[in-house]
């Protein structure tokens, strides 16, 4: 593994708040979540295609490799749906809130879905985030349908996260992710004529967009999915999983701080929010740390026993 530079650790970090900001562009794009999701799917699955052409690598997987793949696309569509609904409905601090709970999920699904055992910590921190959880609805009851979105966001990020773990240990990242991406859009558009006929107000698609959502839409779709998916795989190489898997959780901190310049959200959060927030971003960060103290006191126990 190379060692990291300074400005691989600001890459790093940029392409984290890159991520955070997607819930703001969510909430600045005009046309609905459906839509927006349409419109972010193609591109980047276009943008990826056309990216792995001009490296000279093959998009031919094979008919059911393709259909596997893209139907995990599915469930990011579904994600995405939810996640920028939950913003516009909402708020963005909200959204994020929700969207941290994806370990509660994980700890839960992994086991079930691999040979992971059970780890008591998963567990209690995973009671500890449904605490935060009680306290932001408690106080933010108007706000429950926002944080049921981002909550169930939250459950299909974890699925499809545990899916691509085992997907990318057998073809390139890049490879999978433009298949999902067309699944993504192919799901999208599958479900727009049920969309229109019984979730819309007017009956139509608002798939008119302005300039500003042209500019939005495009720094969604090439910059914080595009740019920020490829540059953090290639940093992959240099960072450990630990180190990756920690800065990530400064998503959610990023976005929320982000949320507060731009919308001012403060002003609409009451203080039970920011409790059971503090309490879900406190859970997201104790993990990796008591992931560690675990790992490394089961090596020590492994080496005191005799061979």
């Amino acid at each position: 593994m190379e060692t990291p530079l300074f400005k691989d650790y600001l890459e790093l970090h940029f392409i984290i708040l890159l991520w955070g900001f997607t819930a703001i562009l969510g909430k600045l794009i005009s046309i609905p979540a459906v839509e927006l999701v349409f419109f972010r799917t193609i591109i980047t699955a276009v943008a990826l295609g056309l990216l792995i052409k001009f490296r000279g690598q093959s998009l031919n997987i094979g008919r059911k490799n393709a259909v596997r793949i893209a139907s995990v696309g599915f469930l990011i569509a579904a994600h995405w749906i939810l996640f920028f609904a939950s913003a516009r409905i909402s708020s963005v601090s909200i959204c994020l809130a929700g969207l941290s709970t994806s370990s509660l999920w994980t700890s839960f699904l992994e086991p079930l879905f691999t040979k992971k055992k059970v780890k008591a910590h998963e567990v209690a921190l995973a009671v500890l985030i449904m605490v935060g959880l009680y306290i932001i609805f408690r106080f933010e009851f108007d706000h429950a349908v926002g944080i049921a979105m981002a909550v169930g966001s939250a459950f299909l990020a974890s699925c499809f996260t545990i899916i691509n773990s085992k997907l990318t240990k057998q073809m390139p990242a890049t490879t999978i992710t433009c298949y999902e991406m067309a699944g993504a859009w192919l799901a999208t558009t599958l479900f727009l004529p049920f969309y229109r006929t019984f979730m819309t107000d007017t009956g139509q698609l608002q798939l008119a967009v302005s300039w500003a959502d042209v500019l939005w839409i495009g720094i969604l779709a090439i910059v914080c999915t595009f740019y920020a998916y490829t540059a953090a795989v290639r940093l992959m190489q240099k960072f450990s999983a630990y180190t990756m898997n920690l800065t990530v959780n400064l998503e959610p901190v990023y976005g929320i701080l982000l949320a507060f310049f731009i919308f001012n959200e403060a002003e609409q959060m009451s203080a039970g929010f920011y409790y059971g927030a503090a309490i879900i971003l406190f859970s997201v960060f104790l993990h990796p740390i008591l992931e560690a103290v675990v790992n490394r006191r089961q090596r020590k126990l492994k080496n005191a026993l005799p061979n």
